[in-house]
């Protein structure tokens, strides 16, 4: 992957904010940072759905940046459309991602509050990929994203999907 500015610039705008600040800040106010208290299956269940979720979002930014020859943000998009790879088998693995980071720090804290923020992103993040995202793949790529939206499942990967 390559560390262009405008991909640092996309990672600290969305990713950083998204599975950092906004959570540290959830926790600083709701005080659970100061009560967090080891327990086994919270911490590892957490630490594995972050670690996850983290490497997900690693493949698909290097997916972005080395095949489709942008960035995830809208001001830097890929330049090719990005169908291999995770994006075979799903159309929106950066967002599953994420919300494997969010719903692992939500456990990991076990914070009320998190998961809060989990359900409002989760929410979020369905209304703008189905309402903006999808659109402007179909006027940038056209029948090419048409047929591949047909083939792969927007979340939720086929068991007997064969890859595009």
């Amino acid at each position: 992957m390559t560390l262009s500015p405008t991909l640092i610039k996309a990672m600290i705008l969305f990713p950083l904010n998204v599975m950092g600040v906004i959570p540290l800040l959830i926790l600083w106010f709701s005080q659970k940072f100061e009560l967090y208290q080891f327990k086994i299956i919270p911490t590892v269940s957490g630490v594995i759905l972050i670690i996850v979720g983290l490497y997900i979002i690693w493949i698909t930014v290097s997916l972005f940046t080395d095949y489709g020859k942008g960035t995830p943000a809208p001001y830097s998009p890929p330049k090719i459309l990005v169908n291999i790879g995770i994006y075979g088998y799903i159309r929106n693995p950066m967002m599953l991602g994420v919300w494997f980071v969010l719903m692992g720090e939500t456990i990991l804290f076990m914070c009320s509050e998190m998961l809060i923020w989990f359900f409002i992103f989760f929410f979020g993040s369905i209304f703008v990929v189905t309402i903006w995202e999808e659109r402007d793949l179909e006027n940038r790529f056209g029948e090419t994203y048409r047929e591949y939206k047909r083939n792969v499942p927007r979340w939720i990967p086929r068991i007997n999907h064969t890859r595009t």
